[in-house]
């Protein structure tokens, strides 16, 4: 029997020209204790189709044609106060962005009981009684002290974890899973999904998982829908989709799809200079943060790097993996000069981070220029594409408008958006589309290393494959160095030259791409290779 139905949905936007079709004549089934993948590049329609199920599209889109049947009642032509009574109470929601999803001057168990006391689960004591089974349930430890904290105490992972825990708060017949993971590193992805899978089956809950990860797909659904350009052009087992795909579209999703043996596209780096000095040489750095807990009458040190050292040299990519936590960001940040050493040197072309002055530290930003993890939060809202793509240019005092604006319209080709896009604000694109706008953005002054901190998380395999290849391209047109934080170890063996492991501040593992991947040492990084998607678990029957 089917808990959702969907047929012949189509959705448009109003735009200020006209109105956009986003999703064409969509239909699909979930039956009864079945999960569902829809998998396609960004701006497939995936996200939109998600949305239109809940009736919570923004205020310029709507349901133009079809059905939505949710057991024996048709959502599209539900009241708003029918509605209220549905979400999160029998379709239960885990968005997307971990980092912005959760209030942030709410404490993190009156969130979760906010959702049991609307839906009349439970309210008072019982409540904060439930609120501490869930986040037990959903592998917080300690439940009961941090149901008392912020979301800014918690990493990313436990974040979705306690998205999770409100989106299964009232036990539904559905759950919608947006990019659940796409954020997290592998093992932290693997114990969420295992976790969600358990709860799920336990509760007899259907789930409509949103990804771009074929890998994740194949691993955790029962049956694949692929969209494109509004539609569904395939769909199935997923065992018969990810392996005999029939349509040339998923034939093209799953060869851009990178995976541990995927063909290196590191360029090939000149011989070093006989005396010639890295680009960037850490030597030894160390950095704490003073912790200071409510219960505490001095504050303690989180130590957060421990004794770390690498180089990079010019023209070459050094990527660092590691879990949530490990200290990958942390050192990016240090590098970019954001965060002070607490001991050791960071070097860059020789000169000491500490010791530049105002001017100098001006110039070391023109030559160094990073991209940040998040797509939602790196964007300024109140700026169009172009002027974000051109605010390092203004910064600098660099060109004319008239140059700047050709500058933008070439950057935007390069990371394969459209010249139309330069007039968009943030909130009109998908998170793979504000990414590549980061990317652009962190290409126009030209530099000499660019730190990308998870670079291509938020991107489909398609672009994603794109962008890797650019800035492959780009090192080897400019002679650019990168450093390349990510969890994504596919990613990384496509990409780099040198890998470095980190795991608690400290770097456990060193070596090339072959080293690290074809014969890890540690125990650390073998169990970081077990955790990508597809490598160690079967298909679900």
């Amino acid at each position: 029997m089917s808990v959702l139905r969907v047929d012949g949905l189509s959705v448009s936007f109003r735009t200020r020209r006209d109105d956009v079709a986003a999703v064409c004549d969509v239909s699909f089934h979930v039956d009864a204790g079945e999960t569902l993948a829809i998998v396609g590049e960004s701006g497939s329609g995936k996200t939109t189709t998600a949305a239109a199920i809940n009736r919570l599209l923004p205020g310029n889109g709507r349901i133009v044609a079809g059905s939505i049947w949710f057991g024996e009642r048709d959502l599209t032509r539900l009241g708003e106060s029918q509605l209220r009574a549905i979400r999160g109470a029998a379709i239960g929601l885990v968005p997307q962005d971990p980092m912005s999803n959760l209030d942030p001057v709410m404490r993190v168990g009156d969130q979760i009981a906010e959702a049991l006391e609307v839906h009349g689960v439970a309210t008072g004591r019982a409540a904060r009684t439930r609120v501490i089974e869930l986040l037990d349930l959903v592998g917080i430890p300690d439940a009961g002290r941090r149901a008392a904290q912020y979301p800014h105490e918690f990493s990313g992972g436990m974040r979705q974890r306690v998205l999770i825990a409100i989106g299964l708060s009232c036990r539904p017949q559905l759950l919608i899973a947006d990019e659940p993971t796409s954020a997290l590193d592998v093992t932290v992805q693997r114990r969420i999904l295992d976790r969600l899978d358990e709860l799920t089956d336990a509760m007899g809950t259907s789930v409509v998982l949103i990804t771009h990860d074929l890998g994740l797909a194949a691993e955790r659904a029962d049956r694949v829908a692929v969209m494109r350009r509004g539609q569904i052009v395939e769909t199935g087992a997923a065992a018969e989709i990810l392996t005999a795909p029939q349509h040339e579209y998923t034939q093209e999703l799953l060869r851009a799809a990178p995976s541990l043996t995927t063909r290196s596209i590191a360029t090939t780096v000149p011989a070093p200079v006989d005396g010639s000095t890295p680009l960037i040489l850490v030597d030894r750095v160390v950095k704490r943060f003073p912790v200071r807990e409510r219960w505490r009458a001095q504050a303690t040190e989180l130590v957060a790097v421990d004794n770390v050292s690498f180089e990079i040299e010019r023209g070459t990519t050094v990527s660092i993996v590691g879990e949530s936590g490990s200290g990958k960001s942390t050192t990016a940040n240090l590098l970019l000069g954001l965060e002070p050493a607490t001991a050791g040197t960071i070097r860059f072309d020789g000169a000491d981070l500490a010791a530049m002055n105002r001017a100098d530290l001006m110039a070391f930003r023109r030559r160094v220029q990073p991209v940040f993890q998040n797509p939602y939060a790196s964007l300024d809202p109140r700026y169009t594409v172009a002027r974000s793509v051109a605010e390092p240019l203004r910064v600098h005092r660099i060109g004319t408008n008239a140059t700047r604006h050709t500058k933008v319209v070439g950057l935007l080709d390069k990371v394969s958006l459209h010249a139309s896009m330069a007039d968009r604000y943030p909130h009109e694109l998908s998170g793979g589309q504000r990414q590549r706008v980061a990317i652009a953005r962190a290409l126009a002054l030209s530099p000499d290393l660019v730190v990308l901190d998870e670079p291509v998380s938020a991107l489909d395999v398609i672009v994603q494959a794109q962008v890797l290849e650019l800035l492959a391209s780009l090192q080897a047109e400019l002679g650019l160095s990168y450093l390349f934080i990510s969890h994504d170890l596919a990613v990384v063996r496509m990409i780099s030259h040198q890998v470095h492991v980190m795991q608690d501040g400290r770097i456990v593992e060193s070596g090339t791409p072959a080293q690290i991947f074809d014969a890890p040492q540690t125990a650390y990084t073998r169990e970081l290779l077990a955790a990508i998607p597809g490598s160690a678990a079967p298909l679900r029957d």
